[in-house]
């Protein structure tokens, strides 16, 4: 049963300018994602505002928005082939736990300056 779904767009402009320093990464980003981002060279900042729109989409897929949630307690993992899932901490994990939410599904994409996510929480 899906109990909530949630989307995002994000401009890869907007957050390359706010890669010019660290501030951004180190306030929305665990250091497992800084380093995922780093690594992607010239894809960096298409990469950030990926991550930073499924942030976006999974808060909004709880239907509370961020609301006294750290945007770092929703983790974004890649797989060995680079397929995206969710990380879940603190009162993100606390929320999705209470509405019964036993698996997240993510998609991304990012073109033509904007990246986009998609979030699908299911439950039993």
């Amino acid at each position: 049963m899906i109990i909530g779904i949630g989307f995002d767009l994000c401009s890869v402009t907007r957050i390359q300018s706010l890669l010019q320093d660290d501030r951004f990464l180190l306030r929305y980003f665990s250091r497992e994602e800084q380093d995922y981002i780093h690594s992607r060279g010239a894809m960096s900042a298409a990469s950030a505002a990926a991550c930073f729109a499924a942030k976006e989409a999974y808060a909004k897929a709880l239907g509370s928005g961020f609301e006294g949630i750290s945007p770092k307690d929703i983790g974004i993992l890649h797989d060995e082939k680079g397929a995206p899932s969710y990380r879940l901490e603190g009162l993100a994990l606390t929320r999705a736990q209470a509405m019964g939410v036993c698996h997240a599904h993510l998609s991304l994409s990012h073109e033509q300056g904007l990246a986009a996510a998609v979030a699908v929480l299911e439950g039993e």
